[in-house]
C-alpha cells in the first residue's frame, strides 16, 4: 500500500496494549515504602491475594513474580516428571510451554478450533487416544477469549487428567458465568506490563486446594523449612511477588471492570468499522462466554489474501488491488506510528519445539493454528487510544484493500 501523502503519522505512538495507570497504585507503593515492607511480605501482598481470589471465585491465591512462575509451580503441583507427556495449547506464547520442559516433561501440542481460536476438544480427544498415559492438560484462553471448557473438562474427567489453566490473558473473562482463573485445578494469571491489569510484572497461582497453595508459598520462597536457621529439604525458587509490585496491582484491581469495558468498546468499534471488508474479528462463544477483549484481532478471508511469504525470521508480500495480508497491514500501521502484532506463532512451528508431537483434529496438511497465524493479526488495542485515533487506524486498514 502506498504511503498516504495527506496523512501524517500519529504524533504519539498508538500502542498494542500498554499499562493504564490511575494514581491509587502510587498510594499503595508509598505505603510499602513508608512501612519499610519492600520485600516479599507485607499488607499489599496479603490484601491482593484475598482480593484476586475473591474476584475470581477461588479459595486461595498466591502472589508470584510472574505468570511463568505460577505456571512452573502449577506443573510441579500436577506432578509432571521427566518423560511425562503434557497436552498443551499450540497457538500461544512460549511461556505457556517452557515450564513443562523445565520439569523434563514432553509437550504434545494440540491444534486450535476456529470458533474461539483455543484448544480443539476433538483434537484433544484424539490426543488421548494416541497418548493415553497423559494426565496433565495446559490450557490457554487466547487473547482473553475463554476456551470450550465444558467439552474440555468432560474429556479431562473421562481420562483422569488435571487441567492447568493459563488465564494470563483473560483475567475478568467469564465462561458460563464463572471467571477464568477458576476453571482448572491449578490456575495462573499474569500482571505483566501489557496485560489488562498490570504490576509491571507479577502473576498469581489460584486454586481451591489449601495444601497446594501452601506448597506454592513454600516453593516460591526457596523452600525454607520451619526451623530457627535456614534449612531446606526440597528444591525451592525465588518466585514470590514483592510487596511493592503487589501495591501496584492492588491499585490496578479497582479498575478491572473499567478496563474490560474500554477494551470491549475498542473491539466493537473495529467490528463495526471493518464489517464490509473480507475480514472477521477474533471470535468467541456468545452463548457461553464473555471475553475480557484484551486484544482485538483480525482474520482475513482466504480469498482476500495477497501473496505473503514468511521464513523463520523474515517476511515478504506482494500488494494486489482489492487484497491485503497481515504483514502489509502491520507495515502500514508501523508507518503511521501504531503498533500491531502477528498472531502467536504456533509452538509446533517454533524451532525450539518443532521436534515435539503435534495433534490435529483430522490430520490437516495445514493446521488451524497455522492458518490463523498466516491470515491473522493483532490490532492496536490500547485502552488509552482515542476514538479518533481508532477511526484513523480503521481507515488505514481499509486502504490496504484498495
Amino acid at each position: 500500500m502506498p504511503f498516504h501523502n495527506e496523512r501524517k503519522p500519529f504524533a504519539k505512538k498508538v500502542w498494542l496494549s500498554s499499562p493504564t495507570m490511575h494514581g491509587e497504585e502510587l498510594e499503595y507503593v508509598k505505603q510499602a515504602y513508608e512501612t519499610n515492607w519492600m520485600s516479599t511480605v507485607g499488607e499489599n501482598i496479603n490484601v491482593l491475594e484475598r482480593t484476586v481470589a475473591d474476584k475470581v471465585g477461588v479459595s486461595y491465591g498466591v502472589a508470584l513474580a510472574s505468570g511463568t512462575s505460577a505456571l512452573h509451580l502449577a506443573i510441579k503441583l500436577a506432578g509432571v516428571k521427566p518423560g511425562d507427556t503434557v497436552f498443551c495449547t499450540d497457538m500461544t506464547f512460549a511461556a505457556t510451554v517452557n515450564p513443562v520442559v523445565y520439569e523434563g516433561g514432553i509437550p504434545v501440542f494440540i491444534d486450535e478450533e476456529y470458533d474461539t481460536w483455543n484448544m480443539d476438544p476433538v483434537a484433544l480427544e484424539r490426543a488421548f487416544a494416541l497418548y493415553p498415559e497423559t494426565k496433565v492438560i495446559v490450557l490457554v484462553h487466547l487473547y482473553g477469549t475463554p476456551a470450550q471448557m465444558d467439552e474440555i473438562r468432560a474429556i479431562a474427567d473421562r481420562h483422569g487428567a488435571v487441567i492447568i489453566e493459563d488465564a494470563a490473558e483473560s483475567l475478568g473473562a467469564t465462561y458460563q458465568g464463572q471467571q477464568t482463573g477458576s476453571l482448572g485445578t491449578y490456575n495462573c494469571i499474569s500482571f505483566n506490563g501489557n496485560k489488562i491489569i498490570t504490576g509491571s510484572s507479577g502473576g498469581m497461582l489460584l486454586t481451591d486446594d489449601k495444601e497446594a497453595a501452601d506448597r506454592v508459598r513454600k516453593w516460591s520462597t526457596q523452600s525454607r523449612d520451619q526451623a530457627p536457621w535456614y534449612q531446606h529439604t526440597e528444591l525451592g525458587y525465588n518466585y514470590r511477588m514483592s510487596n511493592v509490585i503487589a501495591g501496584i496491582v492492588r491499585g490496578q484491581m479497582h479498575h478491572l471492570e473499567e478496563h474490560i469495558a474500554q477494551k470491549k468498546a475498542i473491539y466493537e468499534r473495529y467490528q463495526e468499522g471493518l464489517k464490509d471488508l473480507p475480514v472477521t474479528m477474533n471470535p468467541y462463544d456468545t452463548q457461553r462466554s464473555e471475553p475480557n477483549y484484551w486484544l482485538s484481532c483480525l482474520l482475513l478471508d482466504e480469498k482476500a489474501m495477497c501473496s505473503q511469504v514468511r521464513t523463520d525470521s523474515t517476511t515478504s508480500y506482494t500488494s494486489e488491488p482489492g487484497k491485503s495480508c497481515p504483514d502489509e497491514i502491520l507495515d502500514a500501521l508501523t508507518r503511521y506510528n501504531a503498533e500491531g502484532r502477528p498472531i502467536w506463532k504456533p509452538m509446533h512451528l517454533q524451532p525450539i519445539y518443532s521436534q515435539y508431537p503435534f495433534v490435529t483434529k483430522e490430520g490437516h496438511e495445514i493446521s488451524v493454528g497455522e492458518d490463523i497465524f498466516r491470515r491473522g493479526l493483532c490490532l492496536p488495542s490500547d485502552n488509552k487510544m482515542t476514538v479518533e485515533e481508532q477511526e484513523t487506524i480503521i481507515q488505514i486498514i481499509r486502504e490496504c484493500f484498495e
